[in-house]
């Protein structure tokens, strides 16, 4: 949390000074984005002086080694854009900001113009969450404090974002309950204490009351991460019998639960995130209108790598991560091992991740970490990450039998949005 500090009287007679918009970092560059979403660990350095123990620890911190995509600098900029525009129809010396705050905007003929929104799709384990989780630390610190605010005393904690992950329940109570938890952990308060304390909360009621406090407490914008989590697939067996004939939809949990969400883009005033797999975006865009509420501020899509010749995954990814060795005679990461790779792991991101990582684990057990090799990987693959080789199989084949078998890859056609934001992207994004 940072403080500002300044003179009421003096904001309000500055009228080209909105407040809310202050405690952001600068407005990022394309550059400055890829930058504000990198993370480098350390290089590992003179490997054959380390124990083998040591050099155990030290290999988890390939876990956080981040490369952003194109993609995933798109959707920065975008999340940027969302919350200053956001803030420039809330200005909180403008009466018209407090009249909508309190309700009375509509009676008074006031019309704030709707919340962006956005959606990000993608397969677990593509960085989906962690871009987005990434582009909301970017904004610059989670909440502000400012020490003066007009027309409050006593000043105002701005929470510029929040992210929340939908409760696996997808009911209102639990997904109000973690809303609430989530905003007193970032303002430090109890805002929420006696409410979170009753023991029968009514769903929608909560949901109402917290979105109140986000709007009067000037939520920049709303994170809700596994969207999917709102959705119910039909049974496996359904699925599987659907699977060649028709998509297997996904039913509602509580419909109150979507009024609610779609109630935000309309008159909520706060911009919202949404981030999940194929079939609980697949879900949501199954209505036009809904589709349009929710991407007005364009969609993003992120796949695993297909091909050992795309220069994200060759010249970027792995490139990044044959430096993170741990063996005294390093492998060179060539055509034939980028392949194998790809093969083993689908493509998947943190697979690949936790296929290196695990390599390395064989390496160090059976010849004390003095190199890499195929085989180790393969062994890897076919031992400690043995549990994961149906869904591979699945998504390499694209078999819609196979990959009904998991909920997650459950697939539902977003073709137009994906063609349709990829041509509009860059206006809104530049």
């Amino acid at each position: 949390m940072v403080a500002i500090k300044a003179d009421t009287q003096t904001l309000l007679d500055q009228p080209t000074e909105n407040l809310l918009i202050k405690g952001l970092k600068s407005i990022p560059s394309e550059q400055d984005a890829l930058q504000r979403l990198l993370y480098l660990p350390a290089v590992p350095v003179d490997i054959s002086s380390i124990p083998l123990h040591v050099r155990l620890y030290r290999l988890m911190e390939v876990r956080d080694l981040h490369i952003p995509s194109p993609v995933e600098r798109q959707l920065l900029q975008t999340v940027d854009l969302m919350v200053r525009s956001g803030y420039s129809y809330r200005d909180p010396r403008k009466a018209s900001t407090w009249a909508s705050i309190g309700g009375e905007g509509e009676l008074m003929g006031i019309r704030l113009p709707k919340a962006t929104a956005s959606a990000v799709e993608g397969l677990s384990g593509v960085g989906k969450t962690e871009a987005c989780l990434r582009s909301l630390h970017s904004l610059g610190p989670q909440v502000v404090r400012h020490e003066s605010f007009p027309h409050l005393v006593g000043g105002l904690n701005q929470v510029v974002w929040l992210s929340v992950e939908v409760p696996a329940s997808g009911r209102a109570i639990d997904l109000a309950r973690a809303l609430m938890l989530a905003w007193d952990e970032a303002t430090g308060g109890n805002r929420f204490t006696t409410s979170l304390e009753r023991a029968r909360n009514d769903g929608m009621r909560s949901l109402e009351e917290f979105r109140q406090v986000a709007k009067s407490g000037f939520l920049g914008v709303l994170h809700l991460d596994e969207i999917q989590n709102l959705f119910k697939a039909r049974p496996l067996k359904e699925r599987q019998r659907r699977a060649n004939v028709d998509r297997a939809d996904l039913s509602i949990v509580e419909d109150q639960v979507l009024r609610w969400f779609l109630s935000l883009t309309n008159s909520g005033q706060i911009p919202i995130l949404v981030s999940g797999t194929p079939d609980g975006i697949g879900a949501l865009t199954k209505r036009f209108s809904t589709a349009q509420r929710i991407n007005t501020a364009g969609y993003f899509k992120f796949d695993r790598f297909t091909s050992s010749h795309e220069s994200q995954y060759r010249k970027f990814f792995l490139k990044s991560l044959e430096r993170y060795q741990y063996v005294d005679k390093p492998i060179a990461v060539d055509d034939h091992l980028a392949e194998h790779l790809l093969a083993l792991t689908a493509g998947v991101p943190r697979i690949l991740i936790a296929l290196w990582i695990a390599a390395h684990r064989i390496s160090f057990e059976r010849r004390r970490g003095v190199d890499l090799t195929l085989q180790d990987f393969e062994t890897a693959s076919h031992t400690l990450l043995a549990p994961l080789a149906p869904a591979i199989e699945a998504i390499q084949e694209g078999n819609p039998t196979k990959m009904n078998r998991y909920e997650d890859l459950i697939t539902d056609d977003t073709s137009f949005w994906s063609e349709f934001w990829s041509t509009a992207q860059p206006n809104v994004c530049s």
